[in-house]
């Protein structure tokens, strides 16, 4: 589904993600972590034909990526929804399942109910009849993700969709996102800023760190050597009560990150 080969990625003059050699296959569920800086959001733009590698090749799908392609389902992290959108959350829903990027659809019955089964899937049915200039940005946000799953995509882009949910509606996202990769064989690239949140959903993970990027098993990956030359320091790695912990002379590095990224507004 995603093949890179030798690509090297680059914002202007600076090189983010260095010699990639990785391929992605169908169905597979992956985590996409690593600090902040580290090319996540780059990664994804890459995918979507928004920045051409500046070496090497990118396939999806087989071919070059290209803009607008229709086989796949995107979440920016930097959200376009304005506050002050007078539009109801099905209303919202509905303008994509016709590929339709604002304004109504006149949906028939089927349509309907996908929209209505999506909203379940998400646990935002009560979002239906309200206006989203007057839900919170964590429900605007489940709409988002909601708008993400709609349709009939092969290859789902979600950068940090986590972003403003509480706990118990991450864990409703990422089981939506789960049963979408299971159930529809869709390839999923779910970034995320801890690891913890998807275990036991990861097909594998893909770190990225220092203009690298590692992509394997939990086991394979999440070691103290691979994560310590991905951060550029000394990196320990802690199992205890079925979490696992990455840190860095007693810090939990991912979660700091996560924090200093909410007090920053997450300005990429």
């Amino acid at each position: 589904m995603v093949k890179f080969s030798n690509a090297t990625l680059c914002i202007g003059a600076r090189i983010v993600l260095s010699d990639l050699n990785l391929a992605i296959g169908a169905g597979e569920f992956i985590g996409v972590l690593g600090p902040n800086g580290a090319g996540k959001t780059t990664l994804m733009r890459a995918i979507l034909g928004l920045l051409p590698p500046e070496k090497g090749t990118l396939r999806v799908f087989g071919r070059t990526p290209c803009r607008g392609a229709p086989d796949i389902g995107y979440l920016p992290q930097v959200r376009t929804v304005l506050p002050d959108l007078r539009i109801r959350g099905f209303d919202f829903i509905a303008s994509s399942v016709q590929g339709e990027r604002w304004g109504l659809s006149t949906l028939d019955r089927i349509g309907r109910s996908s929209v209505e089964k999506m909203l379940d899937t998400i646990g935002a049915r009560e979002l239906a009849g309200r206006s989203l200039s007057d839900m919170s940005g964590g429900e605007r946000q489940r709409l988002l993700l909601a708008q993400a799953l709609t349709g009939a995509p092969r290859l789902l882009l979600l950068d940090e969709p986590l972003i403003s949910l509480d706990a118990r509606h991450q864990e409703i996202a990422i089981e939506a996102v789960r049963k979408v990769c299971r159930e529809r064989g869709v390839t999923v690239l779910f970034s995320a800023h801890e690891l913890n949140q998807l275990i036991g959903t990861l097909d594998r993970v893909l770190y990225l760190g220092n203009g690298q990027a590692v992509l394997g098993t939990v086991e394979d990956v999440i070691r103290a050597p691979v994560l310590s030359r991905l951060y550029g320091t000394k990196i320990e790695v802690v199992h205890a009560d079925g979490h696992i912990f990455v840190m860095s002379r007693g810090r939990d590095v991912e979660r700091t990150d996560h924090l200093h990224d909410h007090e920053g507004h997450h300005h990429h």
